[in-house]
């Protein structure tokens, strides 16, 4: 809102917001209109419209043109690194799980079948993952998924039912096929709990869908649950959907999403990862005033996000992030399942076959987020790559001046992308001064995992540490001060002013005081002549 008024007072009349899933845009915007309803403004009347499709064909307009945003940057940016970053959301724990089927059919030769042809003769068929429950069909392999979902769903941490869940399928008739194989199951672990009413599809063909959405996030999806009368939480622990609560669902204590199928738009998958990443206090449901105050407050720190068909190693390696993608023409919907198949898809194949799972990997996203949440950096990296073949010829010869002084020429600062080295640092969520030269040796070594701060604290220490540290005992001291005196302006502050009564009262006083007047000015003196101090100056 700050940022609005500045705009306001620089006369701008036209705004854009990039804020991510879970941080709160319906009630900024709730905010916007307050403001201007209150602040005089004649205008009385206000349309607020939420439109998916037209907000995309507006990208591809180039949205920053439109909304008087011709730098690149908009009037104000929150991403999910930063809500990451300040604890305001949780990272997901990706669950890659693929079964024999569906690893030949994501492989590149794909699932070969020998099936009879419309000449009544034995021919080869191969399909790809791109056509599972289209062309290619297996209750076997949709078992598979739910018994892994099962087995490794993380577990609401009051009354250890299975944490509430979306699952994500290709069309309405896979949905109903999962729901029934997911009651089924659940019947089998939790006897007469549910009666087939551990999971529900929520579909556009399901009359009330809308409103199972609604009572799913306030807890009272086809009643309360029955594991502790003490803690309201939904009986339904697993609503099946096809795209009906990809965005804009608001129900933070979601636990686990699973991808029963393949994604294809970055836009998509961030909308799906981002209905996970709400963070959630589970003692708000706890109903007994002396349990509640027993519980104190049990915070959900993370999510697990199902992957079963490798949509994440997709995004992460495959995806070109620059392709221009094509924006679903007005009442084009996605094949729901239950009308007649496309002339082109003439070749169904429904195997019987066991499947049975094939690997399991688990993966912590960390604070540096997925690279799907960084885009603008991709983006810089491809155009590099692929528009200045001479940045490459001056990166293999090392001439490393005249390489950066070509970047700041040519390419910083330029229409339409405007790329910054300020706008790259914060895409990439660094928490350091990272320079133009890493930047662009991670470019060439297709490595985008960077240092953090800490790391490159402690590099700069390592370096110190094999030419002046003898005594192991002055190890753990010398390293504290080194790192401090970076990192803490305050403290620097004080020391070079030679202030040292007020670090009496500054928590790093013991830091000083473990150290000789020697070793102290050693430290400041190699840190000084040796230590690229702009890298670290916040």
């Amino acid at each position: 809102m700050q940022a609005l008024q500045r705009a306001v007072a620089a006369e701008k009349n036209r705004f854009l917001f990039e804020m991510a899933t879970g941080t709160g845009k319906t009630l900024v915007s709730a905010a916007v209109i307050r403001l201007f309803l209150r602040t005089g403004d004649p205008r009385r009347r206000v349309l607020f419209l939420v439109d998916r499709v037209e907000l995309e064909r507006r990208l591809l307009l180039d949205s920053y043109k439109t909304f008087g945003c011709e730098t690149g940057e908009p009037t104000f940016r929150y991403s999910l690194l930063d809500g990451v970053k300040e604890n305001f959301l949780v990272n997901p724990i990706v669950i890659d799980a693929r079964t024999e089927i569906t690893t030949q059919l994501l492989s590149d030769k794909g699932y070969a079948v020998i099936a009879l042809n419309e000449d009544g003769e034995e021919a080869e068929e191969i399909f790809g993952y791109e056509e599972y429950e289209k062309k290619f069909f297996s209750d076997n392999t949709n078992r598979a998924f739910c018994k892994v979902f099962l087995e490794n769903a993380l577990r609401d941490p009051i009354s250890r039912e299975i944490g509430k869940t979306i699952v994500f399928c290709v069309s309405q008739n896979h949905a109903a096929k999962i729901t029934q194989i997911l009651n089924e199951y659940a019947h089998a672990m939790f006897p007469g709990k549910y009666q087939s009413d551990f999971a529900i599809q929520v579909t556009s063909r399901i009359a009330d869908a809308q409103q199972f959405t609604v009572n799913f996030a306030n807890n009272k999806l086809l009643g309360s649950g029955n594991f502790d009368p003490a803690y309201i939480t939904s009986k339904a622990r697993v609503c099946v959907t096809v795209g009906m609560m990809t965005t804009g669902y608001d129900c933070p204590d979601i636990l686990n999403l699973c991808l029963m199928r393949p994604i294809f738009s970055p836009t998509d998958f961030i909308q799906i990862k981002g209905r996970g990443t709400r963070k959630h206090d589970f003692s708000e449901q706890m109903i007994d005033p002396k349990k509640k105050e027993q519980l104190d407050t049990v915070q959900k720190s993370r999510f697990k996000l199902f992957d079963f068909f490798a949509n994440c190693e997709y995004f992460e390696e495959k995806f070109n992030y620059d392709e221009k993608l094509e924006v679903p023409k007005p009442g084009q919907a996605e094949w729901a399942g239950d009308s007649p198949l496309p002339s082109n898809w003439s070749d169904v194949y429904n195997s019987t076959i066991d499947d049975r799972l094939s690997t399991l990997n688990q993966k912590e996203i960390g604070s540096e987020g997925m690279k799907v949440d960084w885009m603008f950096f991709e983006k810089f990296g491809h155009t590099i790559r692929n528009d200045y073949p001479v940045v490459k010829e001056l990166y293999e010869a090392e001439k490393w001046d005249e390489l950066l002084d070509y970047i700041d020429k040519n390419v910083l600062n330029k229409p339409a992308e405007f790329f910054t080295l300020e706008k790259l640092r914060r895409a990439i969520n660094a928490d350091w001064r990272i320079g133009m030269k890493e930047i662009i040796e991670k470019i060439y070594s297709n490595d985008y995992t960077f240092k953090t701060r800490e790391e490159r604290l402690d590099e700069e220490f390592d370096k110190f540490d094999s030419r002046y540290i003898h005594n192991e005992a002055d190890f753990d001291s010398a390293k504290m001060f080194f790192k401090t005196y970076i990192d803490d302006r305050e403290f620097r502050d004080i020391v070079d002013s030679g202030r040292f009564a007020e670090l009496n009262n500054n928590p790093n006083g013991e830091v000083f005081r473990a150290l000789t007047q020697e070793r102290r000015k050693i430290i400041i003196e190699y840190i000084k002549d040796l230590v690229p101090w702009n890298d670290f100056v916040r």
